[in-house]
Order: C-alpha cells, then structure tokens, then sequence
C-alpha cells in the first residue's frame, strides 16, 4: 500500500478518534500496541508494568488528541507518551536524575579499542541492562530512541549538562561491559 494512502487512512483513523469513535480507537490501539509495549518493556523490564504504561499511555493519548500535530508521525508522538509513561513508572520507584558536576567526569578516550563484530545485539542490550537506572535510561533515550540532550533535559527534567553527563558515564560503563564480554569470548 502506497504511503500517501496508508498516511490518509491514518489520518481519517485519527480523526474519527477526535470524534470519539470507539472501534476507531480500537483500530489504532490495535495497530500501534505491539510496538508502544516494545518501548515500555524496554524502560520497565517487567511484563506487567509494560503493559501498563502501554495501557496508560494510550489512554492519555486518546485524552490529549487534540493536541497531536501531523507535524510528527503519530508512532513518535504516541511513542514519546509512553515513554514518559514509563518515566514517571520509574520515578515512582524512586530513581532521582540529581544534577552532577560535569568537572567530576573524566574523558577517557579508548581508541585502541572497538567493538568486535562478534558482539551481537543482545549483548549490547543485556551490557545496557546492567547500567545503573538513571545511566541506562539516558542511554536508551538518546541511543536507541534517538533523542537529543534538550528533549531527554525536558522529558527527564534535569540540565543538559547533566544529560551528557549520564550518557558519557553510561557509555563509558557500556563500553567496559563490552570489553569484558568481548575479552571473554575471546579465551
């Protein structure tokens, strides 16, 4: 199907959403929940409380319809819903993203080392799940979800200073657990 076509099916999907058709919003929960619970069990590494925030989520975006702009992909406005979804999940739990002096982090250049092609992408995951909550949560926001330090500053509600702080240290931690990994396999 062409994209100009799935793109104005969306959009008359979207609008019989505004006007509160229910089999319309069953219809793009249905095309849209398998991937939105991807996200959340990403951040929330629990079935249950993935489904959750992907339930929750939903429910805010049928809510606050109104204000999505074709501007941006439904997917990625829906996306950066659940996502906060499940930051504020996370915050529950008590996870504080406290400001962090930039000076306290040292800037260790490893070029020697790169990453094997042995390494796979599980592995990349599972070193990523080691991380510490607000190092991991940056590293997702920013590697895997693409966003930049002003938005994860916004979603996360801390300085961009300190968002560059947290990817810098999760990346150097990442690479550490990589290096092992790799160090591993290879004896």
């Amino acid at each position: 199907m062409p994209t100009n076509l799935m793109q104005a099916q969306l959009e008359t999907l979207i609008t019989a959403c505004r006007n509160g058709n229910q089999m319309a919003q069953m219809q793009l929960y249905d095309q849209y929940c398998n991937a939105m619970f991807t996200v959340a069990y990403r951040y929330l590494n629990n079935e249950e409380d993935a489904k959750d925030a992907t339930q929750e989520g939903f429910l805010k975006a049928f809510v606050n319809l109104e204000d999505y702009k074709p501007e941006a992909t439904f997917g990625a406005w829906l996306k950066r819903i659940v996502i906060n979804q499940c930051l504020d999940v996370l915050k529950k739990r008590k996870i504080e993203f406290s400001g962090v002096e930039v000076s306290e982090l040292q800037i260790i250049d490893n070029n020697d080392w790169r990453f094997d092609s042995s390494l796979t992408k599980k592995d990349i995951l599972n070193a990523i799940a080691q991380l510490n909550e607000k190092h991991k949560i940056v590293i997702k926001l920013y590697l895997i979800e693409g966003y930049d330090h002003t938005e994860i500053s916004e979603i996360l509600d801390i300085p961009i200073k300190t968002s560059r702080t947290h990817l810098r240290r999760g990346k150097l931690k990442l690479q550490e657990l990589l290096k092992q990994k790799y160090n591993e396999a290879r004896y």
